[in-house]
Formats: structure tokens, sequence, C-alpha cells
């Protein structure tokens, strides 16, 4: 890597600085970017750019290295939010996060400033592979808590190609020790919980902000009986039993009838209704080869034997891929799975969990 020319997304988390030490430590001279993603109304959002900020100034100056702000706050509101909410409103279960490491930070950023560097650093939990044909691989990190393959399982083939992982082979305990060993400013500070770069905005108010509230009936599937009211179905994902706020529960979210903007939940303890073992898959993002191809070939996966995610958890969960009609594929899963909902993504793995191959959008 002597002669490649690196930058680095630092945010001023702990993980994004311990990769720009790692990197200095080999003798490299990485050239840090900070993107800018703030709220439209910096007034009406509680963001924590500005501390954000100063963590990576203070990071680049300690390791003598450049810091760059680039603004990529349109091309988030314009593809990333305008992706989510088409999403949502369509009764769909989108994750803005999967989308804004392929449009932002390996998209808006390659386009403004990234095409000058052969590769582009990032804190993320994840690792890369070079096989013998010089095809390179996403696989996924030592720590299964913080692996964040499914978060990049939709960037595209080239994206991965630059793609690099500093830290995907340490597990949060090892950064957070080596940031503390250096002193790093941003050692303690907490991981973030909102979306992407949005610090700490709930998700349910980002919803609200651009779909607003849409009362309608909430109804039991098994029998019938008006429950309540929800104020939106973009509030509500299939599978939740938290949050729903009926009397009576545990209540489960079962179904959504967009057109009539009924909301439907089941009473019970994880009812039958709210598990899926069989679904397709459409549209589906191969990371390094076509997934047809992989089905094919039986050292890559042999009888469509796989793992996947539905979403982000520890869990890799054993299942069958095979090709479908016009470009999709169907997932048969070994097991009932909670909470499949359409517009989610199905994160696909090799059978040890550990090559991604992709992930494509879940239809029912």
């Amino acid at each position: 890597m002597d002669n490649k020319r690196i930058a680095v997304l630092l945010s001023g988390g702990v993980d994004s600085s311990v990769v720009v030490y790692l990197l200095v430590s080999q003798g490299l001279h990485p050239d840090c970017f900070y993107i800018k993603i703030g709220p439209e109304e910096e007034a009406e959002w509680d963001c924590s750019s500005e501390e954000d900020m100063e963590m990576a100034s203070a990071v680049a100056h300690k390791y003598g290295c450049s810091l760059e702000v680039v603004d990529c706050h349109h091309e988030y509101w314009n593809q990333v939010t305008r992706y989510t909410m088409s999403q949502v409103k369509a009764g769909l279960t989108p994750n803005p996060d999967v989308m804004c490491n392929r449009l932002i930070k390996f998209g808006a950023f390659d386009e403004k400033r990234g095409h000058d560097y052969d590769l582009i650093a990032t804190g993320h939990y994840a690792q890369t592979e070079t096989d013998a044909e010089g095809r390179k691989w996403l696989t996924t990190s030592p720590d299964p808590v913080k692996d964040q393959t499914d978060f990049l399982a939709q960037i595209e083939g080239w994206q991965l190609r630059k793609a690099l992982f500093p830290i995907g082979h340490m597990t949060k305990a090892e950064v957070r020790a080596v940031a503390e060993q250096e002193h790093l400013v941003s050692a303690h500070r907490k991981d973030s919980q909102g979306i992407c770069f949005l610090g700490k905005v709930n998700y349910n108010d980002y919803v609200r902000r651009y779909l607003g509230e849409q009362p309608g009936d909430v109804i039991e599937l098994e029998t019938g009986h008006r429950i309540g009211t929800h104020r939106g179905l973009w509030f509500h994902t299939i599978g939740q039993r938290k949050g729903l706020g009926f009397g009576g529960g545990p209540w489960f979210v079962v179904k959504k009838n967009v057109e009539a903007n009924i909301l439907y939940v089941s009473h019970g303890y994880d009812p039958q209704t709210a598990y899926r073992q069989v679904f397709d898959l459409h549209q589906f993002n191969a990371l390094t080869m076509p997934l047809e191809t992989i089905l094919n070939d039986r050292h890559l996966m042999a009888d469509g034997r796989c793992t996947i995610k539905i979403r982000h958890t520890p869990d890799y969960l054993p299942a069958r891929i095979e090709a479908a009609a016009d470009g999709c594929f169907t997932v048969k899963a070994d097991a009932p799975i909670h909470g499949v909902a359409p517009g989610q993504f199905c994160v696909v793995y090799d059978d040890q969990h550990h090559r991604c191959y992709g992930s494509g959008e879940i239809t029912i």
C-alpha cells in the first residue's frame, strides 16, 4: 500500500480515529475527510456535528494529517431521504444506513473527492480478502455483535474494490484499548445510536418530518376487532412488539393494508403469523460475482446452502437459496424467521458466514 493514495473518512468517533492511528503507524500518510451531512434546519434538530468536527480535527492534527470537510448535505437529503420516504410510504421497511454507505460514503464522496484516491478507509467492522483470481470479497469481522457487513452489502463492486477497513480484524474492546493507549480524544466516546450521519435524530422523528402523521385503525387480525388508532403505518414495522401503547398486550404487528391505512396486530405470545420461512428477493446487489454464478459453483455455495441476515443482529441464519424467475431469488430458511417484512434487505453469506455475497430486497 506504500504507493497508494488513501483517504480516511474521519467522523470524530473512536473507530475512525483508530483507523488513522493504524495507517500512520504503518508509515502511511492518509488524507482525512469529514463528511458534513447536517439536518436541513439546524435549529430544529439536536445535532452533534460540531463536537464531531472538533474530535476529527484533534485526531488529524495529532498525526499530522490534513483534514478537509466535504459537504454531502444535498446528496443525503436528495438521495437517501427520498429512498427512505418512498419506501415507508409504500408500506415497506427500508434501511437508510445501508443506502447511506452506497450513495454517500462510497458514492457522493467519491464523486467529489474520493476519485483522486486509490483507497477509501473507513471505521467499519468488516474485512476483505482477495482470492487466487484476484477477486476482492467482503468478509465478516470477528466481533459478531459489531460486524457491519450487512450495512455494506449494497455497495457496488467498484466501491468494494476501493474500500479499506483497517479495524475490521479487531473487536470493539480492542479498538477502545488502542484509543486509550494512544490517548485519543474519542477513546471514551459512546457509539452513535441515531440514523447514520444524523446523530441523535430519532427514526420516527425523521419520518414524521417528511410524511407527517396519518391516523388509521388498528385491527386485531384474528377477530377483526378494532383496538385503537395508529398515527401512521410508517411508524411501525412487521414483527414490532414494543412501543405500540395498547392495553392487554403483548401485541405484535403482523400486517399492513396501505390502501385502507389499517395496521393489523395479533394478540398473544409470538404468534405464528409473525414468522415466515420462505420469501423472495429482487434487485439483488452482488458484491464480487453474480449470485447465479455463485449458485452454480459448488466451491462457493454447495446445493444453495448459505447463511442470511434480515436485520442487524449477531445471528446468521442457515438457509437455502435458489434462482427464481426474472432475476429474482427464493430464500428457504431452515427455521421460521420472526418479523420478515417487504422492503428489508436480506444479506446472503456463505454457509460459514465468512464471505458476504451481497443483498437483495425482500418481496412477499
